[in-house]
């Protein structure tokens, strides 16, 4: 139960005034996650301290698969852009189970560059395979390519989508909000990302199921082949595209 978690993490069992004050914080809705300051993530720990978006199953459902595609490609170190990275859980989790990629970790909150140094410490993982950047999706990356680009961008529609309350309070909403249907990031995405991934790169990026119609439309339009997966709740979830064939530039 996450009252136990609470209590074991942060206070070793014992129900003190602060405890308690924690479990009042708990009961009006609070995340577990942003009490006791971490979050588990595919066997990595991963520092919320800054508060960035609590990492969801589906999140880490992709993430799984996506390291396990990596693992088996013939990329022998992967290079990996983590984009719109925040607490930077599915570049951590790549580079924990992926002993020889590199991860560039990119986001444009600062705020959260120190957690995620942290996590890089905290799972035992090398600082010189993990490399933050400061960039509005690809403004700052210059002319670097990837083998790979992971991406959980914001996708919530400003318009039309409901979302708890509770998420709404204590959640960072420019992680959350996207524009009206909520695919400004993702159009930004695939648009500009040829230029930065090496030959036989793919993206995967994370959506809200109704948006699946419209990125399929957008990925064919801009020269994407897309591959549309469901999380483990059987939803429409996250996208694996590459360049067609038409579009990939004679060697």
């Amino acid at each position: 139960m996450e009252k136990d978690w609470l209590l074991r993490e942060r206070y070793g069992g014992r129900l003190t005034a602060a405890a308690r004050r924690d479990l009042e914080r708990l009961a009006a809705g609070e995340h577990v996650s942003y009490l006791i300051g971490w979050a588990p993530f595919l066997g990595c720990r991963i520092d919320l301290s800054a508060r960035p978006l609590i990492p969801r199953p589906e999140t880490e459902h992709w993430t799984e698969a996506a390291i396990e595609a990596i693992g088996k490609s013939e990329v022998a170190t992967p290079k990996i852009l983590d984009l719109f990275c925040g607490s930077g859980c599915i570049g951590i989790a790549a580079l924990k189970h992926l002993p020889k990629a590199c991860v560039d970790f990119a986001d444009i909150e600062k705020n959260y560059f120190p957690g995620i140094r942290k996590s890089l410490r905290l799972n035992r993982i090398a600082a010189r395979r993990g490399r933050i950047i400061r960039s509005d999706v690809f403004g700052n990356i210059g002319k670097k390519k990837y083998d790979f680009i992971l991406a959980n961008p914001p996708y919530v529609p400003t318009v039309g989508r409901r979302i708890a309350k509770s998420v709404l309070a204590r959640e960072p909403h420019r992680a959350l909000f996207a524009g009206k249907d909520g695919l400004s990031y993702i159009r930004r995405l695939l648009k500009n990302a040829k230029g930065h991934l090496n030959p036989g790169g793919e993206i995967v990026i994370e959506f809200d199921p109704p948006q699946k119609r419209a990125i399929a439309a957008y990925a064919k339009e801009h020269g994407w082949r897309a591959e549309f997966s469901r999380d483990q709740y059987g939803r429409w979830r996250y996208v694996r595209v590459c360049q067609t064939e038409a579009t990939k530039k004679p060697s």
